[in-house]
């Protein structure tokens, strides 16, 4: 049982950080971290929130997406190998109106995931 974030260096991919992060002190669970930028290195601003995790949460396991991985597939796999109860993904506003419209990988992973997904965005507007 482990909360799975699937993050890269993107506003959105620190904001699903940041959540995942406080999903797993909630819950008590373990944290795993797939980095989906390309290379085999966290990147600073990742690496900044991973420094500063709440008391009591073990420093996560961090894996990195395959070079040749579709990165709804590495989410996907790597939800598998962890046996994550939660998937935690970023998600950024695609449409110039404000409408909430998913890129691919959000929208495989939410239909695909044999678990809950919880999407985050970086910024919501306020009322």
């Amino acid at each position: 049982m482990t909360v799975l974030v699937a993050c890269n260096d993107s506003l959105h991919g620190v904001a699903a950080l940041r959540v995942g992060i406080a999903e797993a002190a909630r819950r008590r669970l373990p944290l795993s971290v797939l980095v989906l930028n390309p290379g085999d290195t966290v990147p600073d601003v990742l690496a900044a929130v991973l420094a500063d995790l709440p008391e009591g949460l073990t420093r996560p396991a961090v894996s990195f997406r395959p070079d040749n991985a579709e990165p709804s597939d590495a989410v996907l796999d790597t939800a598998d190998a962890v046996d994550a109860t939660l998937v935690v993904i970023g998600a950024r506003k695609r449409s110039s109106q404000g409408t909430f419209v998913m890129g691919t990988t959000t929208q495989r992973v939410l239909l695909d995931a044999s678990v809950p997904v919880l999407v985050v965005k970086d910024t919501y507007d306020q009322p």
